[in-house]
């Protein structure tokens, strides 16, 4: 089947590169911003819409909230960039928030955090996609008809990209997130320049309706519990800024300053955007509700289910630019793309700390390793998958999917914080220098400062999105937690039994005799090498082993082999029921309960064919019963190999494709670390 994938597999992912070229897959500041930064700037897209959500259950009265809502967001998300590059400075390998827990706080703090991030990483790309193809629907409804199809082509779309390198796909994602950007800004300047400057009265397409609130007059606690759950809803605007602390070995030399400029690039522009959306969304008098069909009036009638509504960014665009104007067409398509590319922030993340947990035997050793184009390809499956899952149960709404996001971004951002207060702690314990030490304390402040605020916030989204679909996502972290702890039991285990030891062992006594067996079916050119190959093992007994299936074939084997006069000794053993490898296992079985100290070793000769096709007609009994004679202690199996005519043809179709790795081709370890690549990487 290899062979058939071969050629659609070059053609969709390219031809495999060499472990000595990682380095050429080092990211420049302007290729990371997109590649690590798309979800935190793309989140402004649909960050302010939620907050607006959440706010219209008390009533348009509850929007004048909006922008101190927005001031806490920013602050947060200032303090959460500054505490990050700390981070990035101080832990360059890659490892993030994992590595900074796990070394401070002990390894389950570090399972803790890895698995928030893991379940993070898979609600960024379906909640990400998800909006994507509600701004794309405000364009074109066939999108918004058959929406989950739609967000499951782009997942695999964005899964092929990303399987082709991080380079590449990086390369191609800058574009649509620099025109994102461009237009929110321009947006955003045109807008202020026409309120403050023209006096021109903009408003936006649901300036006239009304909001019915489901629960008027809120007051006391109850509107306090409301403005949290704004707060936390709007607090997706901060996902993803924990990605370019992850990926501090995909930059280029100096790595970590690189790094922590391009952090505070994408602190600056995110604040900038978002608060520039907010503002034009009251400018505006944007209008939005949980449930528009019902809750929406125009003119003291329910829009009904028909109505769809569109995001805030595509109300205010409508509004400061025109309906249908060229500007707005490309800020909306701008949009829907970034959203698209925002999953790319995961993409890059997930398969990263994959390879790192399985590094660290906490995940499938296969996740380690680097596909043909030096991607981290297992992991990067792995998301697709499910995030496909997680799109088709809700359905594609993002408004369902945000409810369970956030949760564990401010799970990991509260322990690695108090981990670098820990770090801080202990370097100042043996430093003594006096600029380095008003350094460090400064740098614990930050930290300390920015673990009581998202410790803070966390318990805010917890209480809040409980049972708003929160659970859902403490459960897939639970889960993950029990799945790694789990592995990194197994992998001890499995360790501490195979280990060498020291001394003497059983494992290093040489049996007492070995009894060889050739399994024979007829004589045949396969039968007739397997003998030979089995004598010049120079066992201390040999014999050929047939299984008596049929009678008349059986009396035909005797037959020849006294023919010949093969001086290996055939034993034929009956099989009432027509069995051919429940016999030869009791036998073998048998002949190892006679002396336990002794050592018998199985030649199976099979055959070597050029065809797939082929493989299905020839070796099946041999398949299942080297599957059995592998659980049989004591019992050595070999295969003697007989190359058919097609297997020939087959190795010169090979040499013509020398040089393309095969897709099932095993890779025993990670790509060779090249000079600007760091250890975990």
């Amino acid at each position: 089947m290899s062979k058939l994938t071969d050629v659609p597999k070059r053609i969709l992912i390219g031809r495999a590169l060499r472990s000595d070229r990682l380095g050429e897959t080092l990211l420049p500041k302007r290729v990371a911003l997109p590649v690590f930064a798309s979800d935190p700037l793309s989140s402004v897209a649909y960050a302010p819409g939620e907050v607006l959500l959440v706010l219209s259950v008390a009533g348009l009265s509850a929007y004048h909230f909006s922008p101190w809502i927005a001031v806490a967001i920013v602050l947060l998300l200032v303090t959460v960039v500054a505490s990050y590059r700390q981070n990035v400075y101080a832990y360059p390998s890659g490892g993030g928030a994992y590595e900074v827990a796990t070394t401070n706080l002990g390894p389950r703090a570090g399972r803790t955090v890895a698995s928030a991030l893991l379940v993070d990483y898979v609600l960024t790309v379906a909640v990400s996609i998800s909006a994507g193809i509600e701004n794309l629907g405000s364009a074109i409804p066939f999108v918004v008809e058959h929406k989950v199809t739609c967000a499951i082509g782009v997942i695999v779309l964005l899964t092929l990209m990303n399987l082709r390198g991080v380079r590449e796909s990086g390369t191609l994602f800058a574009i649509p997130t620099y025109v994102f950007v461009a237009g929110v800004l321009t947006m955003i300047a045109w807008g202020t320049f026409r309120s403050v400057v023209l006096g021109d009265e903009m408003r936006a397409p649901t300036a006239d309706y009304e909001i019915s609130p489901e629960h008027p007059g809120l007051a006391g606690f109850a509107l306090v519990f409301l403005l949290l759950r704004a707060f936390s809803s709007g607090c997706a605007a901060l996902t993803g800024v924990e990605a370019i602390s992850n990926g501090v070995p995909a930059f280029r030399k100096p790595k970590s300053k690189n790094a922590a400029t391009t952090l505070a690039m994408m602190g600056l522009l995110a604040v900038t955007m978002f608060c520039g959306i907010i503002a034009l969304a009251t400018a505006t008098d944007v209008r939005m509700a949980e449930n528009p069909a019902r809750d929406l009036f125009h003119d003291g009638v329910p829009l009904g289910p028909d109505y769809v509504q569109h995001p805030v960014i595509s109300q205010v665009a409508e509004a400061v630019f025109g309906e249908g104007s060229l500007l707005f067409l490309v800020l909306a398509a701008a949009t829907a793309l970034v959203l698209f590319l925002a999953a790319n922030t995961a993409y890059n993340g997930f398969p990263l700390l994959a390879s790192i947990l399985a590094q660290d035997r906490y995940l499938p050793r296969q996740l380690h390793t680097r596909g043909d184009r030096l991607a981290f390809s297992n992991g990067i499956v792995l998301l697709a998958g499910a995030a496909i899952l997680l799109v088709w149960a809700y359905d594609a709404s993002t408004t369902r999917l945000i409810q369970l996001y956030i949760v564990g971004v401010f799970m990991s951002f509260t322990l690695s914080q108090i981990g670098m207060v820990r770090h801080w702690n202990r370097l100042l314990a043996t430093e003594k220098q006096r600029a380095a030490r008003r350094h460090m304390i400064r740098s614990r402040a930050i930290n300390a400062f920015g673990a009581f605020f998202t410790g803070l916030v966390l318990v805010v989204v917890l209480v809040s999105k409980f049972t708003h679909g929160a659970w859902v996502a403490l459960l897939g972290m639970c889960v993950f937690y029990l799945l790694m702890t789990l592995i990194r039991r197994h992998y001890d285990r499995v360790a501490e039994e195979v280990a060498a030891p020291e001394g003497p062992s059983a494992d290093m006594v040489r049996p007492s005799r070995v009894h060889s067996i050739v399994l024979v079916s007829r004589i045949h050119r396969p039968t007739l090498r397997a003998l030979a190959y089995a004598k010049l093992m120079r066992s201390d007994s040999l014999e050929a082993l047939s299984v008596n299936v049929d009678a008349e074939e059986t009396r035909a084997l005797h037959a020849e082999w006294e023919r010949r006069g093969i001086e290996v000794p055939l034993k034929v053993l009956d099989s009432p029921y027509r069995e051919v490898t429940r016999p030869v296992i009791e036998y073998v079985k048998n002949l190892r309960k006679e002396s336990p100290r002794d050592v018998v070793s199985v030649f199976i000769p099979e055959y070597v064919v050029g065809h797939w096709y082929e493989q299905l007609l020839h070796n099946q009994s041999a398949l299942r019963l080297k599957a059995r004679l592998l659980f049989t202690p004591g019992v050595m199996v070999t295969s003697v190999p007989y190359q058919l005519q097609s297997s020939e043809a087959a190795r010169r179709r090979a040499r013509k494709r020398q040089n393309w790795a095969a897709p099932g081709s095993v890779r025993r370890g990670p790509a060779e670390r090249s000079k600007d690549s760091s250890p975990h990487t």
